[in-house]
């Protein structure tokens, strides 16, 4: 039985290994979380967002994300989706993430929900910056401009 469950383990990792293999990881965003400026300052919510994401381009305008952080309510949070960014003014790009999230203890028992965030983004060769405008939603998700730096290991 323990053979049977590490195979299908390993075979579930292959593709991601071709796929690997393939893509030009020298591409793909690294981040350390976010930091939320709340917009309600007195809920006591927590700004510093640490967690672990990736941002993985496939054009000039879609890239794939995903992730996990600390949320603003002390909770932990995972996140999958799309930036879609077919905007470019001076060098910094604009558009929206569309996703979905968990975690959020207020809204549907933390469970999944998706997402529509504005985003503007700042790339250099190695860092960058990805800043959203999250929406406030009745007193279940709490509003906040939200910067996330990110890193690439780019030659």
């Amino acid at each position: 039985m323990k053979l049977l469950s590490t195979l299908a383990g390993a075979s579930l990792l292959l593709p991601g290994v071709a796929f690997a293999q393939v893509a030009d990881l020298s591409q793909v965003w690294i981040n350390p979380g976010f930091y939320s400026l709340h917009f309600d300052r007195n809920k006591g919510l927590e700004d510093a967002n640490p967690g672990i994401g990736i941002e993985w381009p496939i054009d000039k305008t879609f890239s794939a994300t995903a992730g996990r952080f600390r949320n603003s309510d002390r909770e932990y949070s995972n996140y999958i989706g799309v930036y879609v960014m077919p905007f470019e003014f001076h060098g910094v790009k604009l558009g929206a993430v569309v996703g979905g999230f968990n975690g959020y203890p207020n809204y549907r028992e933390g469970g999944w929900f998706p997402a529509l965030i504005p985003v503007a983004a700042i790339e250099g060769t190695h860092w960058g910056l990805n800043v959203a405008i999250i929406p406030s939603y009745k007193d279940r998700l709490y509003g906040a401009i939200s910067f996330q730096l990110k890193y690439r290991f780019k030659e």
